[in-house]
């Protein structure tokens, strides 16, 4: 592992300096420092292999950067007068009572997309495979699956909307039996 030791000895000055200009606290540059270097000795022999190890290392930090950065969200406080803002959400989360049967009134193509893409979370190029679709056609279908949904949902729960297009009132519907 010499040649982990030599990029460490001639870049780690470098990496250390760079992470301090955009780190604050000097024990998160410490641990950058040592997550990268265990980063560096996991590779092993393909570190060695590595035509510019100055290039890796910084590319390597700059994604652990992102990363760090990216999970220390800092927390706000919610003033108290958010009531009517909580009472919309919760007009829109009681919606979801009527997916259920409107899902099971929507054609099986439309319900397939939104079922996986809007539910589940799968990528819309995974659906394109999974349909035998090209992502181009899965992108369009998943689309107009959304607004017939929308549409359906609109008219079979008589749904309401204010000036701002944000729901204002539903009728429930029970699920299909």
């Amino acid at each position: 592992m010499n040649c982990i030791n030599r990029a460490w000895a001639a870049h780690g000055p470098e990496l250390r300096h760079w992470a301090r200009h955009r780190m604050s606290d000097s024990a998160e540059v410490d641990d950058l420092m040592q997550d990268l270097f265990l980063r560096a000795l996991r590779q092993g022999e393909r570190f060695c292999s590595v035509h510019n190890a100055r290039a890796w290392l910084f590319e390597v930090a700059r994604n652990m950067l992102a990363d760090r950065l990216r999970v220390a969200r800092t927390m706000v406080e919610l003033p108290d007068d958010l009531v009517a803002f909580d009472e919309e959400f919760d007009s829109v989360d009681s919606l979801t009572a009527c997916l259920p049967r409107v899902l099971s009134e929507l054609q099986p193509e439309d319900r397939e997309a939104i079922v996986l893409c809007d539910l589940q979370g799968m990528s819309q190029a995974d659906f394109a495979e999974k349909a035998g679709l090209g992502l181009s056609a899965a992108k369009s279908r998943v689309q107009r699956a959304r607004q017939r949904l929308k549409a359906r949902m609109t008219q079979a729960c008589q749904v309401t909307l204010d000036a701002r297009g944000h729901v204002e009132d539903f009728v429930p519907r029970n699920p299909a039996k």
